[in-house]
């Protein structure tokens, strides 16, 4: 299988070149496992010693483990935005600045013309593919097969019950292409059973696979606790799922990171048994960081973010740093770790160069293609990146970083000497910060001017 494929692709690649001259390598297939509200501490190879993830970690082992790649967000429609177009999710609109609502964003989603990691690799001849979570656009016209993908099976909405795919509103959310078609089991188990089904189908050909599990997210839901939403029912104010101790989240959770790990490590047989693990990058990563508590339900002990402050929906490193790892057996340097920012936004850039597709002028990304890192042939030149969320803002450069809290608070942080963001150095720096406060100001000004009359710097300190 691997020769034929092998051949196959040469030939396609070439015939792409108009045939002037042999083809030195081939695309590899890419398979993006994005995991929702997983936490930088909840994987082994990340520092837990909660949850048991064999799997997850052999993959860390056996290729690169990042320890400064940030999401795009620290919500899940703004790094996901991110990921499909390569670009700040900020250029779409406020309303990808957060998470799209099921109830004032049930009619809307990413523009439709807007060009994505589906379409480019499409363009090359690649098989396209999302199983899981899409959270761009809860119904038709939104949904994936209007931007670039080949096969959608799994939720247009931000979270469904686990077992019933019913969405926080009442609604049935289990999709296949464009049709409601609910499926029973565990959306984790679903989600992996149509990944390796697709890996099966396309294995003689290149092919992007887009894995988006629902899990972590809530309902925190074990594949062992009860199915807890019924149809017709709104749940905005019961949202989390049935929690006996809600001091102590852990269990669910920990159910949870050991059933996608499971999912992983039967996604990576199918590679193998179909001998094309050689041929196919894996990159594994999170949508933002874990939250730790959820005060507004009174639930503690729920995911780990290691060292890091903060926690999912905030600037803090602990909203946005996240655990990834790159897999490609042969080809990136196994057993390393990379140090270099990177973000989200990366992918397209990243995947549209291995994959040969050219990328039209309107489509000229914000993100920067690792592939030399991949290869462990480069190292990333020092970057600026920001994150905003509401009145809560950062800009990194380098080992610095301000966070701008609210209206009027400036924190600075030496990231390398301080990861937790424990030391305040803001008053011995004033000059330093307010260099950072004006690149973060051209930065907004440039990304939000979509947002219209509607949005002001006002109150910007």
């Amino acid at each position: 299988m691997r020769v034929i494929r092998r051949l196959g692709v040469i030939i396609f690649a070439a015939c792409l070149a108009g045939c002037s001259s042999p083809v030195s390598d081939f695309p590899p297939n890419i398979v993006y496992i994005m995991v929702d509200d997983l936490g930088y501490g909840d994987l082994g190879c990340y520092g837990s010693r909660i949850n048991d993830t064999p799997n997850i970690d052999s993959l860390a082992r056996e290729g690169i483990r990042f320890t400064d790649f940030h999401s795009n967000g620290p919500m899940c429609t703004p790094t996901r935005t991110a990921f499909i177009t390569g670009k700040y999710q900020y250029r779409f609109g406020e309303k990808f600045e957060r998470a799209l609502d099921g109830t004032r964003h049930h009619d809307q989603g990413l523009p439709l013309e807007t060009f994505t990691i589906g379409r480019a690799l499409k363009s090359a001849g690649y098989s396209t593919a999302v199983f899981g979570k899409w959270h761009l656009g809860y119904q038709p016209p939104f949904l994936p097969l209007s931007y670039g993908f080949d096969e959608f099976v799994g939720l247009g909405s931000g979270d469904g019950d686990h077992h019933t795919h019913i969405d926080r509103s009442g609604r049935r959310d289990w999709w296949h292409g464009n049709q409601l078609d609910m499926e029973e089991g565990y959306s984790t188990d679903l989600i992996t059973r149509h990944s390796v089904d697709f890996i099966k189908r396309n294995a003689g050909q290149p092919f992007f696979l887009y894995v988006s599990y629902l899990a972590i997210h809530f309902p925190w839901q074990g594949p062992e606790d009860p199915p807890h939403r019924q149809e017709g029912i709104d749940y905005h104010q019961d949202k989390w799922g049935i929690i006996p101790d809600r001091k102590n989240v852990k269990p669910h959770v920990k159910a949870m990171v050991e059933s996608i790990d499971k999912g992983v490590g039967e996604i990576i047989s199918a590679l193998r048994q179909e001998e094309i693990e050689e041929d196919t990058l894996v990159i594994f990563t999170s949508d933002n960081g874990g939250y730790i508590d959820y005060k507004s339900g009174g639930f503690e002990n729920i995911s780990s973010n290691g060292p890091l402050r903060g926690q999912k929906t905030e600037v803090y490193e602990g909203g946005h740093r996240v655990p990834a790892i790159a897999w490609w057996p042969g080809r990136v340097p196994a057993g390393t770790e990379n140090d270099n920012l990177v973000m989200t936004m990366d992918m397209l850039p990243t995947f549209a160069e291995l994959a040969d597709a050219g990328l039209p002028k309107e489509a000229a990304p914000d993100g920067i293609s690792i592939t030399g890192q991949l290869k462990g042939l480069e190292v990333l030149s020092a970057r600026t990146a920001c994150w905003k969320n509401g009145e809560n803002r950062a800009i990194r450069q380098g080992d610095w970083k301000l966070c701008l809290i609210g209206d009027s608070r400036l924190e600075l942080y030496n990231l390398v000497e301080d990861i937790g963001e424990t030391r305040d150095l803001a008053e011995q720096h004033p000059e330093l910060v307010e260099q950072l406060l004006e690149e973060y100001r051209r930065w907004e000004t440039d990304v939000t001017s979509g947002y219209g009359e509607l949005h002001r710097q006002e109150g910007m300190p």
